[in-house]
């Protein structure tokens, strides 16, 4: 296991890879959601673009959010600056579990975020006067999404 006590640094960046890989995947998904629903409704409407688009961009902020945590967490570390140091095992792992609230909810917050910018697609189907309750809909999901940057944020200021 001698060898595991040199590489804290690669498990840490293996963590903020994590953190952005995976709320951009989210992200991916949840927009594959709403434009396929958004793809339908523009079929037979091309004039609603705009309203679909609102509903469309709003599952993409998770990437966003954990392109931040990625950026933060190798400013962190010092691989962004060039001072980067060699850590243990145990600091990188804190680095890695650090990004994970941000990977991990970020991931599924996108994808459930995406279902219900896709039912709001649907409302603004039938209903364009009613985008509104169709964009707080899948806004209320992006508490939860914030809880997770904030969470990661925080465990990476106080490392």
């Amino acid at each position: 296991m001698e060898f595991l006590a040199d590489c804290g640094l690669q498990v840490a960046v293996i963590g903020s890879a994590l953190a952005v890989g995976l709320a951009c995947a989210g992200s991916g998904r949840g927009v594959g959601f709403v434009g396929e629903a958004a793809a339908g409704v523009l079929s037979e409407d091309p004039g609603r673009f705009a309203q679909c688009l609102i509903l469309e961009i709003i599952p993409g902020t998770q990437g966003l959010y954990g392109l931040v945590i990625w950026f933060f967490a190798l400013f962190q570390m010092g691989v962004i600056g060039g001072t980067a140091a060699d850590m243990t095992i145990a600091q990188g792992l804190g680095y890695c579990f650090a990004c994970l609230p941000m990977g991990i909810g970020g991931y599924f917050t996108a994808v459930a975020q995406g279902r219900c910018a896709a039912a709001g697609i649907s409302l603004v189907a039938r209903r364009p006067e009613e985008l509104s309750k169709g964009i707080i809909m899948a806004i209320m999901v992006e508490f939860y999404a914030i809880l997770c940057l904030l969470a990661s944020f925080l465990m990476l200021v106080f490392l």
